[in-house]
């Protein structure tokens, strides 16, 4: 068996190695990337120029030390530049369109159904331009956006030009990260190999790729809220919310207290949103996608339900700077919801 596919004589050190001795040198000599180094890092990953025992190395030590602000920028700037060299349609404007507002979807739901796809279709309904990035898969007993769309009459994209056109047409549109970053999506995909997640968790919803000038993410481990916060900061994103995701997407949980971290021009802002409830609600026993199209078609009720996609479209709306407060916000949503076209959604 061998390790390596490139050439490599015994006495010449590999140039990543040094990222790896960095990262990796005791308790005493360790320390974090800079964020000049691990745009370096990445950069070198993405051009294929790092052997895989060094990859899988590297994927470990960052995940025992856990990523910095300065780590996330310098990963999310490297693969931003390689996606828009990759593909230079990316570029946010061309064809008479832009993106307005940028949603990860990674994690995927276990407990509930993916109620954030109705939130992000109700402010595209409002006129909201939404790119939705995400993967499939990595975990089989988890329900994947891009597997539920279809329930909704919606299609994913298969291709970055599909995806430009579906915003173009209907304000919408969700591809999957292995259709315009292989390279990431296959280390995603090591996580059952590897047994932990691994820092391109985490930069996967920094991409970004159509530069929209807002974006979303919800992640599932309180304490990385805030890096994500200052990576977004760091990457000069303009605005910017993160937030404690049910399940680790982003969606707002109304049963409990919602605390958001923003952005805005550079500026750090928190904000705490209270529990829709008094008390918490019971996990569905059957986890049934075709109740997205019923919950939007006003066939079937479901309290918890129409609360999440209320609260969650409430959030996105003061990040939008189209509610001045949170009461504005919630008042909106609530306004869009009620005034829905109801006919718009259902099965293919």
């Amino acid at each position: 068996m061998t390790l390596t596919h490139h050439e490599h004589t015994p006495s010449e050190e590999h140039p990543f190695a040094e990222i790896v001795r960095i990262l990796g040198k005791g308790k005493k000599g360790s320390r974090p990337l800079t964020q000049d180094e691990a745009y370096r890092a990445m950069t070198m990953i993405l051009a294929d120029e790092v052997l895989p025992i060094q990859l899988g190395a590297f994927l470990m030590l960052m995940r025992v030390k856990e990523e910095t602000a300065e780590e996330l920028a310098g990963f999310a700037h490297a693969a931003r530049e390689f996606i828009q060299k990759e593909s230079p349609i990316f570029e946010g404007g061309q064809g008479g369109f832009s993106v307005d507002l940028d949603w990860s979807s990674y994690a995927g739901k276990r407990r509930h159904l993916p109620w954030f796809l109705l939130a992000a279709l109700l402010l595209v309904e409002n006129g909201v331009t939404i790119f939705m990035h995400g993967a499939k898969g990595h975990s089989p007993d988890r329900i994947y956006t891009e597997n539920v769309l279809h329930h909704l009459g919606l299609t994913a994209a298969t291709s970055i030009a599909e995806a430009q056109q579906q915003l173009q047409t209907q304000r919408f549109s969700y591809l999957s990260l292995d259709h315009f970053c292989p390279t990431l999506h296959d280390i995603i995909q090591l996580r059952p190999i590897l047994g932990l997640r691994s820092p391109v968790h985490t930069l996967v919803r920094l991409l970004n790729p159509f530069d929209a000038p807002f974006s979303i993410q919800g992640i599932f481990h309180p304490s990385y809220r805030a890096v994500h916060q200052h990576a977004a900061m760091l990457l000069n994103q303009p605005h910017m919310a993160v937030l404690k995701g049910e399940g680790g997407e982003t969606e707002r949980n109304p049963d409990v207290e919602c605390l958001v971290q923003s952005v805005h021009d550079g500026e750090l802002s928190d904000e705490n949103w209270g529990a829709l409830f008094t008390h918490r609600h019971v996990k569905s026993e059957n986890l049934d996608p075709q109740q997205l199209a019923l919950l939007w078609r006003g066939e079937i009720e479901d309290e918890f339900a129409q609360a999440t996609v209320i609260g969650t479209v409430a959030v996105a709306l003061k990040l939008l700077g189209k509610a001045e407060t949170k009461e504005a916000a919630h008042e909106l949503a609530t306004h869009f919801w009620l005034n829905r076209n109801r006919e718009k959604y259902g099965s293919i």
